[in-house]
């Protein structure tokens, strides 16, 4: 394994700044690497499964045609089944202009914390039910010290967290700047794994599987995706792949959180690439359609990807056949990581903009449903400001909440209630 990275990173920007390197060969990962305990859902998992949702599903589908064909034929109208408020400002009291972006944030899966990373070199635990107003009418504007459950200092900016499957919220895992994996014990606020095997390139985006036994990912500045076994001390790597033969810098990875055999990765050379795990020689299917790095990919459904592009675009594509649905433009995005999530109950699209707004897209229509401006917050303003991170609570169906930070620091909780149909 390589060296652990404790010093401090350099001063670096932003902004998406890719270089190229030599091009190396891709890998099979053999199934010989897992003990016998390792599961995979079968198809007839799935199957039944889905067989529950589709009888709910059915008049909902055929709504959705309805609007779609609306749609080809120019005579539908976007129209916001929503009300979202403000209801909690998380911001900080200190004077001056202080380089806080907030890269990312995450809930926890049990939904009892929420935690952010960024360039202050932390990594902030909040209960998700202290930023949550008592009544509809409520709204609380706190400081990050108050608000904060506690903090973990890390030795380089983050770039990515995400929360360990299966483990209660106990442990996260990030990635930083110096290409370094860390996953943190929370109870006793100690790291308890790390590896450093990406030469020291920065690693965007790390992520775990949602199966049993639980691996990770990460994609890197070097141009690869590897997968890697954290219950061995040293990481061991299962696989690697190098998606671009350019070697372009891998933006972001997701395993398929519907328990199949999907990984899929973005990628600066503008696609996005979906591998089977068992056998990761070739990419399954690769998404062409982005002009420009694609910086997110999300799973909507269990046939339904989203990819997120600097072109200023999001993408809704059917797996199956990999048509380009759907895409959805509004908001800014040409340099910089502005965050995607999804609300899979509610079919919602959540993305930042380099415009400082929140933007929210229904996946039935091109156009945002709901957009938010972020104010200027503090007694010091930073000029140039953007929404760098966004995150939906995976609960609930008449009410969600979203909760989007700010290249400023500042942490804005939003609640939304679906308006009656009457």
């Amino acid at each position: 394994m390589g060296a652990f990275h404790w010093s401090q990173s350099p001063n670096i920007s932003h902004n998406i700044c890719f270089a190229s390197a030599i091009t190396t060969t891709s890998y099979e990962w053999e199934m010989k690497n897992f003990s016998a305990d390792f599961h995979l859902r079968s198809p007839e998992e799935r199957d039944t499964e889905c067989k529950g949702k589709e009888k709910g599903e059915k008049e909902g589908e055929e709504e959705e045609q309805e609007e779609e064909a609306a749609a080809a034929s120019g005579a539908v109208t976007v129209r916001c089944e929503w009300d979202f408020n403000l209801s909690t400002v998380v911001s900080s009291t200190t004077v001056g202009c202080i380089s806080d972006t907030l890269g990312v944030i995450e809930c926890d899966p049990s939904d009892h914390y929420l935690a952010t990373g960024g360039i202050a070199r932390k990594i902030r635990i909040y209960k998700i039910q202290s930023l949550l107003p008592n009544s509809a009418d409520d709204f609380a504007f706190v400081d990050h010290n108050d608000a904060c459950e506690y903090c973990i200092c890390t030795p380089a900016k983050l770039s990515s967290l995400r929360w360990k499957p299966g483990l209660n919220g106990q442990v996260i895992g990030s990635a930083d700047y110096d290409g370094v994996i860390t996953e943190y014990n929370l109870d006793h606020r100690v790291p308890i794994f790390e590896r450093d095997e990406h030469g020291g390139r920065r690693v965007w985006s790390i992520d775990y599987a949602h199966w049993d036994p639980v691996l990770g990912a990460s994609g890197s500045d070097d141009g690869t995706m590897q997968m890697w076994d954290p219950r061995c001390e040293d990481g061991n790597c299962i696989n690697s792949v190098q998606p671009s033969t350019e070697r372009n810098p891998v933006c972001c990875v997701e395993f398929d959180p519907f328990g199949g055999a999907l990984v899929a990765v973005g990628c600066a050379d503008r696609k996005a690439y979906v591998y089977d795990v068992r056998k990761m020689v070739d990419p399954v299917f690769v998404l062409r359609g982005h002009e420009r790095t694609v910086t997110y990919v999300r799973f909507l459904e269990d046939r339904m990807m989203v990819t997120a592009g600097t072109d200023g675009c999001l993408k809704l594509w059917d797996v199956e056949n990999q048509n380009d649905i759907r895409t959805y433009r509004g908001h800014v995005n040409s340099r910089s990581f502005v965050g995607l999530s999804i609300w899979r109950s509610g079919g919602l699209l959540g993305c930042g903009s380099e415009s400082n707004q929140v933007f929210v897209y229904d996946k039935r229509w091109e156009e945002p449903i709901w957009v938010h401006g972020f104010e200027p917050m503090g007694p010091a303003v930073c000029s140039g400001g953007f929404v760098s991170s966004v995150c939906w609570r995976q609960v609930g169906e008449d009410e969600c909440t979203l909760v989007a930070g700010g290249s400023d620091g500042v942490l804005k909780v939003f609640v939304g209630k679906r308006l009656s149909s009457s």
